[in-house]
């Protein structure tokens, strides 16, 4: 039998997330006007209500983010704003801060679906044990963990299990990053990451000795597990996640159209519909620093030292530069195009023949790889797009009766009262199932159409008439019929630490007095509320590793562009690196 498993879009606003759902997503996942780690993207209520209307047609689900870490005050508006997303039908919380969950076990929320955020730095068995002990729907994992890894958490727990396949990386774990913070008050879990790790550092040893300079020493390519989609699927991840929520509607419409189709080879979707295209995806061409696999299947160069920018598609290399034009090897670049080369980048002004007028020359030489990181053809293709997407029905007409039914077995009635007979009842027949085939931009799209007796006389308008609205009463038995998963009661259980420190986010009394419930000591409040974090982030990206000096016994440390210096320690044993505050 084949698997269903859910492929999860970002969306920042109510346009974005209808493009994304027409794209062919099984879920959206959207910020709500307050308390999501998106702080740029809030939409209103009224906004939220409307997508879900939407989504809901297709079957597709709508997750709301309220995963910052929350003040005592915030806690009591995060309270009433989740009820106010559970009365307009959406389906899932996505939370960081542990007050939420204590709310949930003190029955003071709406049996709304709760996911364990990958801000809780869910990244080993035992912490996703502890949420699955406590009946949390869902787990959002850690994006640096391995296939195998995934495969024993999802071998040992019962909660679904999410994971990102696509999209831009934190270089830290999620939630323990405290860099953003300590350079400018700007928390990255209060939603508002200043993105440090996209600044340019320089790396020194002990001695002083510079071994690289004014690199962007902290920014990773961008994650793109498509050849890892069957793996995952077989380890038994129910949720595939595209990072984006800052993204512009071109991208979500390139990368969901991508994966869904890339997903459909190895298993069915979650959701209803058909997706129909009218251009060719390729996630190479929209935003992207390169690509990793990060640690899906080993440790690699996922790092990209040389800009935070777009890189996109590889072209070729410049074979010939004159004295205001350019020759690459292959490509076909046109007017408009964002080129991009050694850290450097140009606008294509003119393209006669192979020569390339670009809108400046700077750092154009023989022999480097020019990459497109702007192909205005496809984005025009993309902005021009009719991308639709439509539920399959059927069409069947006996006894005087005519039933609809959709692909997922939601059936209507109407009865066809007119008595008098068609004169030519095969023109009758021809121009019954003509009209009824004509659904045009509806949400559906004919199958199939089975008449097992006479068609009575009708007029063309009638029939249109019967065909619009036992379509509207099929698309509200559907709706009738939807599922929302609740939220099964939740409990208290053992945490797997004994104390917590500023590492565990604890912002408010309530997120205290839950991991006290679970048998922790709490040691020290949030960073965010006045403890000092010793490790502004802890990361699997190493420098040692890229620069060939795992062995090496020297201190290192890294300068930023206003000379401020941050010594790094190395966790050999877990290879993993840490950024420490001076």
């Amino acid at each position: 039998m084949v698997q269903k498993v859910e492929l999860l879009a970002p969306a920042k606003d109510k346009k974005t997330a209808i493009t994304a759902i027409n794209s062919g997503c099984d879920a959206i996942y959207i910020g709500a006007s307050n308390f999501g780690a998106r702080k740029k993207v809030p939409n209103s209520l009224e906004d939220i209500k409307e997508i879900v209307d939407y989504a809901h047609k297709f079957y597709v689900k709508v997750h709301v983010t309220v995963n910052t870490i929350l003040t005592d005050d915030e806690i009591l508006k995060a309270k009433e704003l989740i009820q106010k997303l559970y009365d307009i039908g959406v389906d899932a919380i996505i939370v960081q801060d542990m007050g939420i969950f204590k709310l949930a076990i003190d029955n003071k929320l709406p049996p709304i679906a709760l996911h364990a955020s990958t801000q809780c730095d869910n990244r080993d068995l035992e912490k996703v044990k502890f949420f699955d002990e406590m009946g949390v729907s869902r787990v959002i994992l850690a994006r640096e963990l391995s296939l195998d890894k995934i495969k024993e958490i999802c071998a040992n727990t019962n909660a679904e299990i999410e994971t990102f396949i696509h999209g831009a990386l934190c270089v830290s774990y999620s939630g323990q990053c405290y860099f953003s913070h300590y350079i400018g008050g700007r928390s990255a879990n209060r939603g508002e990451c200043a993105q440090a790790c996209r600044k340019k550092y320089t790396l020194i040893d002990e001695n002083g000795n510079i071994i690289a300079k004014d690199k962007y020493l902290l920014s990773m390519k961008d994650f793109n597990a498509s050849r890892h989609l069957e793996s995952l699927i077989d380890a038994g991840v129910k949720s595939f996640k595209i990072e984006g929520r800052l993204k512009d509607e071109n991208y979500v419409k390139n990368v969901v159209a991508y994966y869904r189709q890339e997903i459909d080879k190895f298993a069915s979707k979650t959701s209803s519909g058909r997706v129909f295209l009218d251009f060719e995806p390729d996630v190479r061409k929209s935003f992207n620093r390169g690509f990793t696999d990060y640690f899906l299947d080993g440790r690699k160069r996922c790092f990209n030292f040389e800009s935070p920018k777009s890189l996109g598609e590889k072209l070729g290399k410049i074979t010939k530069v004159g004295k205001d034009y350019f020759e690459i090897s292959n490509g076909d670049v046109s007017k408009q195009d964002g080129l991009y080369f050694n850290g450097n980048g140009c606008l294509v002004n003119k393209v006669e023949g192979k020569k390339i007028y670009p809108n400046k020359m700077d750092g154009i030489a023989v022999g480097l790889d020019v990459y497109r990181n702007f192909d205005s053809k496809f984005e025009k293709q993309l902005e021009s797009s009719k991308i639709k997407r439509q539920i399959g029905i059927k069409f069947f007409f006996k006894n005087g009766i005519l039933t609809v039914t959709d692909e997922d077995e939601n059936s209507v009635n109407f009865t066809l009262d007119s008595c008098e007979k068609a004169k030519n009842p095969e023109k009758m027949k021809e121009n019954f199932i003509t009209q009824l085939k004509k659904t045009g931009d509806s949400d559906f799209y004919v199958k199939a159409i089975e008449i097992s007796e006479e068609i009575p006389f009708m007029p063309i308008s009638q029939i249109n008439e019967i065909r619009r609205t036992i379509l509207e009463k099929l698309m509200n038995e559907r709706l009738k019929n939807y599922k929302r998963e609740l939220q099964k009661p939740l409990k208290y259980v053992k945490f797997p630490k004994e104390t917590l420190d500023y590492k565990a986010n604890i912002h408010n009394q309530c997120a205290k007095e839950f991991y006290e419930n679970c048998g922790c000591e709490v040691c020290e409040m949030s960073a965010e509320s006045g403890a000092f974090p010793k490790e502004l982030m802890r990361t699997k990206h190493c420098l040692k590793f890229a620069f060939n000096m795992c062995k090496s016994p020297k201190k290192l440390f890294l300068i930023d562009e206003k000379g401020k210096k941050y010594p790094l320690m190395f966790d050999c044993k877990n290879c993993e690196m840490v950024v420490l505050a001076n």
